[in-house]
């Protein structure tokens, strides 16, 4: 355990506080851990105590196989003394000799990582249990992800589906030892989501997501940032259905079936051409795609709908081979479809 906790900090970082409280006990409890649990927290004790409410809700049945860890940045006192509140969890203090101003305060990684302001879905650890096997068998995937950026109540519909994306989702998300231990001696000191996302560093590996997100983000950080939480952070539909994921058959999920699996749902979608998309689909029965040029293209099409416009090194938010797809309105699919999207699929013929 000592090594996992070690392997929690940054090598940027110092560890100056190590609370131990209940850790031994846990320690004899655990026989085999799925992943370490980790709240990054820095300067909002409220958003500490409803993300630790909300976990436990849901931890405590699997504590032995989900150790909790509260992993602090800088020295605020209330936080500090509301994650030490707490038996079921250990708590670790950072200092760092060069501060980092970043958007998003607590940003470092362990083998799950949560922020300090985020709620969890009932089905929240069955489903990284199973994901955890998958990622284990197929190494082309670098992360599972709780999270989908277009995963707003307008968008989705199905608890059950997930997607592989070349896009690196953020915001609730687990990787493997072997990972961790590959990327750890470069990981950026601010901003990694951004660096997960570049090329150069997921080296062309993918990331799991859901249709519905298993958590929420609750947190509205300064005025700047408050119009960004109404449009994208505040409508997400946070999964309320207990999914037996055990039962689950993922295995449509592995690389090679999954291309094939999604090519052919692409095919059977009804083409939309021409201006006013958003009526067009709305009129068709079934899925439907609609195909972009280019990045302003996709750009105007996205804002139409209202689904995320933003790229990262050439990939657009949760998309897969240059295929973006959401629900609009629910249960119909739309997929906006890129122009090498078809070659990437192997799609020759429709």
């Amino acid at each position: 355990m000592r090594k996992l906790i070690d392997q929690i900090s940054m090598q940027q970082s110092r560890i100056v506080d190590l609370e131990v409280k209940g850790l031994q006990r846990r320690m004899d409890k655990i026989q085999t851990p799925v992943a370490a649990v980790v709240i990054m927290a820095c300067n909002r004790a409220d958003y500490l105590e409803r993300t630790i409410k909300s976990i436990l809700k849901y931890q405590n049945a699997v504590a032995s196989k989900y150790p909790l860890f509260v992993s602090q940045d800088g020295s605020d006192p209330q936080v500090r003394e509301k994650a030490l509140s707490y038996d079921q969890l250990t708590h670790m203090q950072h200092l760092d000799s060069k501060p980092v101003q970043t958007e998003r305060p607590g940003e470092l990684i362990a083998y799950y990582k949560i922020a300090h302001d985020m709620e969890i879905a009932p089905d929240f650890f069955d489903y990284f249990e199973a994901a955890a096997a998958l990622m284990e068998k197929d190494k082309t995937i670098m992360a599972v992800s709780s999270w989908n950026d277009n995963g707003q109540k307008q968008f989705v519909h199905d608890p059950e589906i997930l997607y592989r994306s070349d896009f690196f989702p953020g915001l609730g998300w687990m990787l493997t030892k072997s990972t961790w231990n590959e990327l750890s001696p470069k990981w950026p000191k601010a901003y990694w989501d951004d660096w997960l996302r570049l090329q150069e560093n997921h080296k062309g590996r993918q990331f799991i997501r859901p249709e519905v997100c298993r958590t929420y983000n609750f947190g509205e950080h300064g005025s700047s940032l408050g119009q960004f939480f109404r449009q994208y952070l505040e409508p997400i539909k946070l999964n309320d259905v207990q999914v037996d994921w055990k039962s689950k058959d993922l295995s449509y999920l592995m690389e090679d079936e999954y291309i094939k699996h999604f090519a052919e749902i692409l095919k059977n979608a009804k083409p939309i051409n021409g201006a006013d998309a958003v009526l067009k689909a709305s009129n068709v029965q079934g899925d439907v795609r609609v195909h972009y040029k280019d990045q302003p293209d996709f750009e105007r099409i996205a804002r139409q709908f209202g689904v995320f416009q933003e790229w990262k090194d050439g990939v657009p938010r949760t998309a897969y081979k240059g295929v973006v797809v959401f629900r609009y309105p629910p249960p119909r699919r739309v997929f906006l479809v890129g122009p090498k999207s078809f070659e990437l699929l192997g799609i020759k013929s429709v």
